[in-house]
């Protein structure tokens, strides 16, 4: 086969071409830092990098959804802390007022002190963050404790329970049930009422103190049972944050690109280049009419 004038200079004009467009790819990986700056550069490393950050995608979901969970929990159990210290203070009021030993102003003290206490577990009960009611379950945007006119309250607690997926499959009850805390029908309010009752009246005062304490062990019941769901969270979040690196680190390894690999790749493909060019002023001769000049 004769080798032509022509085709030594194609072959050398499509060589650097090829050159040129390497040592492109490699500075634009350099710039970008990524191994493809578009699909159709490898469809697999861009189908994987698709697969992938939706995978990271879900998992910050997870990450989102634990931390209303978090929120829900950790306010709930501050309310119900409230609770238990408001409950104490009533115990340890029922004790001081039944001893008998008090003067009438330290015991209309202990009654007016009672009362704001009754009212400081109704707000409690009504306790609202970010607009929701956390007490009454999936009714959220209703108060569950109304004080009417006469000064009765009216409690009605939602019973559905709010539930948030946390992980794939996996679902952690958000809210407490105000019923078990404040008990079925508000039955700690009416042992509270009953306390002040028997103040007013100055009978029967002993037997509160057993009747708060029973209530008190209620709302520590409900208070440990927040502590189990919070462990339950947490363990999920140390799973969720063990994954979201395993997948950042293999979406980096799919897209991210080895700078010292892609600047060897580069300087090797510049002295080709050079060589190429070099090679090339060699191989194409003078034409005749250059020696006609």
């Amino acid at each position: 086969m004769r080798v032509t004038q022509s085709m030594l200079s194609n072959n050398l004009l499509r060589n650097l071409s090829h050159n040129s467009t390497q040592m492109n790819k490699y500075m634009d990986q350099l710039y970008t830092g990524k191994k493809i700056s578009k699909p159709s550069d490898d469809p697999m490393i861009a189908m994987k990098g698709v697969s992938y950050r939706s995978e990271l995608a879900r998992i910050e979901q997870f990450e989102r959804n634990t931390s209303e969970v978090n929120s829900w929990l950790d306010n709930t159990d501050a309310a119900i802390d409230q609770t238990n210290h408001a409950m104490q203070r009533l115990k340890e009021l029922a004790v001081k007022a039944s001893n008998g030993t008090n003067s009438s102003d330290e015991y209309q003290s202990i009654v007016e002190e009672a009362k704001q206490l009754k009212e400081h577990l109704v707000d409690i009960a009504n306790t609202s963050v970010n607009g929701k009611y956390i007490f009454n379950g999936t009714n959220s945007d209703v108060q569950p404790v109304t004080i009417g006119e006469d000064g009765e309250l009216t409690v009605d607690f939602a019973d559905d329970d709010v539930v948030i997926e946390v992980s794939s499959g996996i679902t952690v009850k958000a809210n407490t049930d105000g019923s078990t805390v404040f008990g079925e029908n508000g039955d700690l309010f009416a042992t509270v009422d009953s306390f002040i009752s028997r103040l007013v009246d100055g009978e029967g005062i002993e037997e509160s103190i057993g009747e708060l304490e029973a209530s008190i062990g209620g709302v520590l019941d409900s208070r440990a049972e927040i502590g189990a769901r919070m462990n339950r969270v947490e363990l999920v979040e140390n799973r969720l944050a063990d994954q979201k690196i395993v997948t950042t680190k293999t979406l980096s390894d799919n897209e991210d690109v080895d700078f010292a690999e892609a600047i060897t790749n580069l300087i090797t493909q510049e002295s080709l280049h050079r060589a190429a060019l070099s090679a090339g002023s060699r191989i194409i001769q003078p034409s005749l009419v250059d020696f006609l000049r």
